[in-house]
């Protein structure tokens, strides 16, 4: 067994504790259904030698003829029962698991360098956890089972008849030993089956996104073509699973109809005296319990072997989704909504900064070293390009950097995450608009924020003015990424988003790049206004913006240089 699938072992006994309950009932259900079975099979076949070698009448046999009935009935029941007790435990594992890997995902930084495509994001936390299902639900039950109910049965029929229970002895411990030589190639085979269920997904989910790029330079067919021979490419290895389980299935009927087999001509010889191996006459009684018990201590095996490879099959989920996501998690992180905190000014010092673009090629700075006090305002000026987005980002732990970042007087690192976001506030230049109203959109800021909270962070960005004018107001719906408003609304609708939070530390990329002058001046009043005790740092290429700030840095020859700021007209604020 390979270390990946020895550490996916020890992560699905991990997630069993949390639908430990439900689970320990699905396995008890058909283990108390199997201890009722030998009571039947005992009670049938009593009724049929009483019946042909006693000759009793038909009315004397009614009430074990009922007891029979009831068992089957009560048998039915246990098996309903926990069948629906695995399918909970399943549920309650799977929501419990995509919690914690949504959380994980939440907790990391966008930016990082190793994260997981969205697409194969959301087949490792879909399609592979998915997959775990048939492992809780059908294989653990029916491991329960395989691993009693044979020793039970055969501790039974061994007093009863040594040939039998020998029979049972010696052909029992084959199916498992089969079943584990065909289950490394099975193991093998699920593996590669998953990564490509995962790479057909990732590329999917990543087409679809860019579907209008792809149309737009020509490459929707070449890509079309490449996702079919993809799906090709994973009927192909699910077909080889499925080749591996059928034959897995066929190793235990073999095995199991050669027991059955054995034991029937066993008795059948016994009858007509050809063998003589026992030392008591053999009743019709004990012959019918005997055939009747025979293929049940092969069923759980069979049962096993049916969904051996759902054991496989789960392996392999665990392994996709760690090589996407990283390891499991073991608890989630809390991430509550983000309610009102001290908006205390935040003091940021940044000590031998080394920063890099996204794609590692080109440094924006290089051992720089700045200190912003608490409560000042700062304007990052320059053109396009420069890196200024990258600082922010950087600041807020989005970025990756050498050297130090503290705030307040503590590492980056050091601050709880939760803690972080609370205190701070960043709009980015493509902040996010959903399908929803222009209400809910101003309310992402904070989740639970009063109707009058939101009215007023509405008339601070300017959002009344144009919602007035639309049918519903501030209830308008608007579509996805903003659709149905121009570029200046909806940098008006991110905007007010600032005046639901009480952050210490502001970070505003290009707030008023879609605004005309007069709006401008207007948004960066009230930002201003909100911003007076807090933290502020924008970075703009705008002078008017620049010259309302405090203090002014552009980044130029990879190191931070103070900017002089644009004289200020007479009677602007």
């Amino acid at each position: 067994m390979t270390p990946e699938a020895k550490a996916a072992g020890k992560a699905l006994s991990r997630l069993q504790k949390r639908g430990s309950r439900s689970l320990l009932l699905a396995m008890a259900a058909p283990l108390v259904g199997g201890g009722l079975l030998v009571w039947q099979a005992w009670t049938l076949a009593d009724i049929l030698g009483r019946a042909i070698e006693g000759g009793e009448a038909p009315q004397a046999l009614l009430p074990a003829i009922g007891l029979v009935l009831a068992l089957l009935i009560t048998r039915a029941g246990l098996g309903a029962l926990g069948e629906w007790f695995g399918a909970v435990g399943a549920e309650t594992i799977k929501q419990d698991l995509r919690e914690l890997l949504f959380s994980s995902l939440l907790s990391r930084s966008p930016r990082r360098g190793e994260m997981a495509s969205s697409g194969a994001a959301v087949a490792a936390i879909v399609d592979q956890v998915e997959a775990l299902d048939a492992y809780y639900a059908r294989y653990l039950p029916a491991m329960a089972q395989a691993a009693l109910l044979p020793l039970v049965f055969g501790a039974i029929i061994l007093p009863l008849d040594w040939v039998a229970g020998l029979l049972f002895i010696v052909t029992a411990p084959l199916i498992p030993v089969f079943m584990a030589l065909v289950g490394w190639g099975a193991q093998r085979a699920t593996d590669r089956q998953a990564k490509a269920l995962t790479r057909l997904s990732g590329r999917f989910g990543d087409r679809l996104r860019g579907l209008l790029t792809l149309k737009l330079f020509g490459r929707a067919e070449a890509e079309t073509a490449g996702i079919v021979a993809a799906s090709e490419a994973l009927r192909q290895r699910t077909l080889n699973v499925l080749r591996i389980a059928f034959l897995s299935s066929a190793v235990l009927e073999f095995f199991a109809a050669l027991g059955v087999a054995g034991v029937a001509l066993y008795l059948g010889l016994t009858f007509i005296e050809f063998l003589n191996l026992r030392s008591s006459p053999l009743t019709l009684q004990l012959a019918v319990f005997l055939l009747l018990m025979a293929p049940e201590v092969y069923n759980p095996l069979r049962l096993l072997a049916a969904h051996y490879h759902d054991r496989a099959a789960a392996k392999a989920a665990i392994v996709e989704i760690e090589r996407q996501l990283g390891e499991l998690p073991t608890e989630a992180k809390v991430l509550h909504d983000i309610a009102p905190l001290p908006g205390d000014a935040i003091a940021v010092t940044l000590d031998g900064i080394t920063l890099r673009t996204p794609d590692r090629q080109r440094l924006v700075l290089h051992d720089t070293s700045l200190d912003i006090a608490a409560g000042e305002h700062v304007a990052l000026v320059g053109p396009s390009g420069q890196g200024k987005t990258t600082l922010l980002e950087a600041i807020i732990g989005l970025r990756q950097h050498e050297g130090r970042i503290a705030l307040d007087g503590a590492d980056l690192g050091d601050w709880p995450l939760e803690s972080l976001r609370a205190r701070s506030f960043l709009l980015t230049q493509k902040p996010r608009l959903i399908h929803a109203s222009l209400a809910d959109n101003i309310a992402l800021a904070r989740p639970g924020a009063s109707r009058r909270d939101i009215e007023q962070a509405a008339d601070l960005a300017q959002v009344t003015p144009f919602a007035d004018a639309m049918a519903d107001g501030l209830d308008t719906i608007i579509g996805e990424d903003g659709l149905g408003l121009s570029g200046g609304q909806a940098q008006r609708v991110v905007i007010a988003r600032l005046f639901l939070r009480d952050a210490g530390l502001i970070l505003l990329d290009e707030p008023t790049a879609h605004l005309d002058g007069a709006l401008e001046a207007e948004i960066m009043t009230a930002i201003i206004g909100y911003a007076r005790g807090r933290t502020l740092i924008v970075a703009t290429h705008s002078a008017a913006v620049a010259g309302k700030l405090g203090k002014s840095w552009r980044i130029a020859g990879e190191t931070l240089l103070p900017a002089p700021l644009p004289a200020r007209k007479k009677g602007v604020a």
